[in-house]
């Protein structure tokens, strides 16, 4: 049974290297309609059975265990895909009592349907994943013929008022780095934050070369040979005080911003004030960390919220100084981004 709630911000949550934990990523489920090259096999994945996976109630508790506990500022729906999984909109009515930074992360195809249901749950704003505007590469990339619902998805958000809308774009050479400049130009014209990723090795079976990498600096050098580009302000909005990762720099012309974050150039784990839930309740410390600790166990062992904190402490105490992408000692996590949650 849970615990009445403690005193708000009683205490805060720090690692070993005293950065201080307040951002949690909580995956809802493995699940996606989309089979994106870069993040899962086309086929052969084995999806988790509806009882493996925490309940609404079970992710809300964890939630509510680390605003309360360690006045977490920011909180972020995953999957998967989060929109695929039913009732989504009950899991925000639980979550916005917390009054933290409440985001999600999607491919924005069911936004259409869900857009304004979402924003009336208490879901704040969303990162709407869209890697091409050619309609064949965005097909090859996420083997599926669905850029107009996307498109559609991203206006659905906008008349929610899910704002501000930031546009994920995964850049891999030779595949779609040739449309920085276009997507730029698509964000700027809607009034969307363009946020161009680092390719990663995200899909535990793939391909991941560095060469496949397009620095964090030419990104930013292509759209600023178009878009003249000047340094950013430190944000103002609703998560002001929990800095984005990216690079962040503003159009010249004041016509909106774009960053770059360049999880592999210019890893930004000296900053890290994440950690994240997978769908199955395993609590990570980091996106490729290679253990976890099964907080599902706690909460349905009949744990406190006391032992449930206690989890998370021990774990936190374990994060590492940041992870070896691109190092001969760096040890790829034994399943795919969509097992994890972005």
């Amino acid at each position: 049974m849970a615990e009445p709630a403690r005193e708000h911000g009683s205490e805060q949550l720090i690692d070993p290297f005293a950065r201080r934990v307040k951002d949690l990523r909580i995956s809802i489920t493995d699940r996606c309609n989309f089979r994106c090259t870069y993040c899962m096999p086309e086929e052969g994945m084995q999806w988790m059975n509806r009882s493996e996976l925490l309940t609404y109630e079970e992710q809300a508790r964890i939630a509510r265990v680390c605003v309360e506990r360690w006045e977490f500022q920011a909180i972020r729906v995953t999957g998967g895909e989060p929109t695929v999984r039913a009732h989504l909109p009950r899991l925000f009515e639980m979550l916005a009592p917390l009054a933290v930074d409440l985001a999600m992360t999607t491919n924005g195809v069911r936004l259409p349907e869900l857009a304004h249901r979402l924003a009336e749950a208490g879901l704040g704003r969303v990162n709407i994943s869209i890697d091409s505007l050619n309609r064949e590469t965005f097909r090859e990339l996420t083997r599926r013929d669905e850029l107009d619902r996307v498109l559609a998805g991203i206006d659905a958000a906008l008349d929610a008022g899910l704002t501000p809308v930031k546009l994920n774009v995964v850049v891999i050479r030779g595949v779609n780095d040739h449309e920085v400049v276009e997507l730029a130009a698509f964000g700027r014209a809607k009034g969307v934050g363009v946020r161009f990723i680092e390719f990663m090795p995200l899909d535990a079976q793939g391909e991941w070369t560095r060469e496949g990498v397009v620095p964090a600096h030419e990104i930013l050098d292509a759209v600023d040979a178009v878009f003249p580009l000047e340094p950013a302000p430190r944000s103002s909005g609703p998560a002001s005080s929990h800095p984005e990762p990216a690079r962040l720099a503003r159009y010249a012309d004041g016509i909106g911003d774009v960053g770059v974050i360049p999880s592999v150039t210019e890893p930004f784990c000296d900053d890290c004030d994440r950690v994240r839930i997978t769908a199955e309740g395993k609590f990570r410390t980091c996106l490729f960390a290679l253990d976890e600790t099964d907080l599902r166990a706690v909460l349905r062992d009949g744990g406190t919220d006391d032992e449930l904190a206690a989890a998370i402490t021990a774990a936190v105490g374990t994060k590492w100084a940041g992870h070896h992408i691109g190092k001969v000692d760096f040890i790829r996590p034994a399943r795919s981004m969509s097992q994890i949650g972005g």
